[in-house]
């Protein structure tokens, strides 16, 4: 079987159910249950796992009594997607306009090892020519 394209667009509730799959790192339906806020009925849960499994966001452990789903892809992997994704929308042509703007609005919240980390990639990128 061919793996399915990962779709970037979620429904908010979708989004959510990620967010706690991947907090949890792999989940039952009942875990996925009982973190969300105004939870839908268990057969509603169950249902949008298996669009996000078939989605290609999931997969299912089904070696057990209960059905445990896990990321597809790295937690690192699926962020950088996603932040690559809003880039694309919101700065197609200047990635550094949305690195400035990450920066601006978060300037105080950061650590003298994210400053040297973002200060190596800066210098990796003029070393690479870019």
């Amino acid at each position: 079987m061919s793996p399915k394209k990962v779709s970037r667009g979620l429904a908010p509730r979708e989004q959510q159910i990620m967010d706690v799959v991947y907090q949890l790192g792999e989940a039952s339906v009942a875990d996925v249950r009982s973190r969300l806020v105004d939870p839908p009925t268990y057969s509603s849960v169950r249902t949008m796992l298996g669009h996000l499994e078939r989605k290609g966001l999931l997969k299912r452990n089904r070696s057990e009594i209960k059905h445990i789903y896990f990321p597809v892809q790295t937690r690192k992997r699926a962020s950088r997607s996603a932040l690559r994704s809003v880039i694309d929308t919101f700065f197609p042509k200047s990635p550094g306009e949305a690195l400035a703007a990450l920066i601006d609005d978060s300037a105080e919240k950061l650590s003298a090892d994210d400053l040297i980390r973002l200060e190596e990639a800066i210098r990796r990128a003029r070393s690479e020519g870019r």
